[in-house]
């Protein structure tokens, strides 16, 4: 986790929000703290409800669907930057339809 907050290239006071489901891998002091120290508001999906947390796992099955299972990686660095190649395009050229059949980041600049 420290390792995913140390590779966002902007900057993290600008983030407001951090939501997660409730699993132990994302409940720990380590990253309470850095939230804390980043002002970051923390938001839990509820407990029991599934559709709480349903954009992440839709994204999460895309992601899988259209990356993971296409792949076999010789090294970590090559999964690396093919994943970076992957959230890029998936930010930027992929075309969402509940975006308007935009790119998130052109959605985002739309608003």
């Amino acid at each position: 986790m420290a390792k995913a907050l140390a590779s966002v290239s902007g900057d993290l006071r600008q983030l407001q929000l951090f939501h997660t489901d409730r699993g132990s891998e994302f409940k720990n002091k380590l990253i309470d703290k850095t939230l804390h120290t980043f002002g970051i508001e923390r938001s839990l999906s509820m407990k029991g409800c599934p559709y709480d947390n349903a954009v992440a796992e839709a994204t999460f099955k895309t992601i899988k669907t259209e990356f993971v299972k296409q792949y076999v990686f010789d090294t970590l660095n090559d999964l690396d930057r093919e994943q970076r190649d992957y959230v890029h395009w998936f930010n930027t050229k992929r075309l969402h339809s509940t975006l308007g059949y935009n790119s998130p980041i052109e959605y985002k600049i739309a608003l």
